[in-house]
């Protein structure tokens, strides 16, 4: 015997309450919300009269705002590309959050704006290209280069910012 009890299954105001204590505590989509809510009905099992209903009480939270998709994709957009990351890594993560191509809309738009300015603080934060003590040799070029691309920057952007001579910061190109 392990001495530990089994979890007391989940009623409705039981998840109302878990629910809320998520959203209260972490900035969160519709999506994320219900993949945690099914998770805790998987792990303590449901003892309520209904049928355990996540979907609905997402939903209700989202027409409360106490979830809001737009906003989530704006603030986790401008928090990644805060990081150094590029506009395919931003949507790759909203999209795994489960956020509507409507939701992103305007924190796409915000990516898109600022990706020189991303690219830079990427290429700071790894000392890479202008930010480098020295000219990288060619394995170390395609290094750099896999890096930038795989924090979400377009080729031609990685190219630019590698090829850069330490202290040459290259200048931004009109679009």
């Amino acid at each position: 015997m392990t001495g530990r009890r089994p979890p007391i299954p989940l009623n409705e105001e039981a998840l109302r309450e878990l629910a809320l204590r998520y959203v209260g505590r972490f900035a969160t989509s519709r999506a994320r919300l219900l993949a945690y809510l099914n998770r805790k009905i998987q792990e303590r099992g449901w003892g309520g009269e209904a049928p355990a209903d996540p979907q609905g009480l997402a939903d209700r939270f989202a027409d409360l705002n106490y979830v809001d998709d737009a906003s989530y994709a704006a603030m986790k957009s401008a928090s990644l590309a805060r990081r150094g990351y590029g506009a395919r890594r931003v949507a790759e993560s909203l999209r795994a959050d489960g956020i509507a191509e409507a939701d992103r809309e305007e924190a796409d738009a915000v990516t898109a704006s600022e990706s020189w300015q991303a690219a830079d603080r990427f290429a700071r934060r790894k000392r890479l290209g202008p930010y480098a003590q020295a000219r990288p040799d060619p394995n170390q070029r395609e290094k750099w280069i896999a890096a930038f691309l795989r924090a979400g920057h377009s080729y031609a952007t990685a190219r630019r910012w590698t090829d850069a001579g330490p202290g040459e910061v290259p200048e931004q190109e009109e679009s």
